[in-house]
């Protein structure tokens, strides 16, 4: 059989790009760990986790204020598809994950939209899926925002995010209007 052969029967994998930022990661060594513009193929049974725990997580954040698993994505094939779908869970109890526009709660979880904004503290994720063929595997892949995420995709504005009883933003930028003289505009 031909190589040629071979490519003709190979079946496209379902795809997650994963845009990450944080207003630290320059100088903090954040997402050292993450190995970014390098498509990762994973088995679709293969539950991804996401924290500071490294021996538990896939992809792990150096930083305190992540838990030790903070979320995780998860392969299913909904009864009326043919293509796989991800589900997402929040897994700290001490951050609500902020999907779109919807808290997740400790343990809470829903289908991930095709397009969406993953928030919690100021960790920023833009997640983009492409439907594959595959039901065996499928393939990740990590980009480093050089800027905020919030701003350059014009989503809704932010809501505070309740951490231990006091609120934490996403973003060190202002949201706050700034007044203009009418000259200005």
């Amino acid at each position: 059989m031909s190589s040629f052969e071979d490519a003709d029967t190979e079946e496209t994998l379902t795809y997650l790009q994963i845009t990450v930022y944080h207003p630290g990661q320059l100088n903090s060594g954040i997402f050292q760990s993450v190995r970014f513009y390098n498509r990762k193929k994973l088995p679709s049974s293969e539950v991804l986790k996401f924290g500071r725990n490294s021996n538990i997580c896939h992809y792990t954040f150096q930083d305190r204020q992540v838990s030790r698993v903070q979320f995780s994505l998860q392969l299913f094939k909904k009864f009326d598809s043919s293509v796989l779908s991800f589900e997402i869970k929040n897994m700290s109890k001490k951050t609500s994950l902020i999907v779109n526009n919807k808290e997740l709660g400790y343990l809470n979880k829903m289908d991930l939209p095709y397009k969406c904004m993953v928030r919690f503290g100021d960790y920023q994720f833009l997640m983009e899926k492409e439907d594959g063929e595959s039901l065996e595997f499928f393939e990740t892949q990590f980009i480093l925002s050089p800027r905020s995420l919030l701003q350059e995709s014009n989503w809704p504005p932010q809501e505070p995010i309740p951490q231990h009883g006091s609120y934490s933003y996403c973003s060190t930028k202002s949201t706050t209007p700034t007044e203009m003289d009418e000259n200005q505009l």
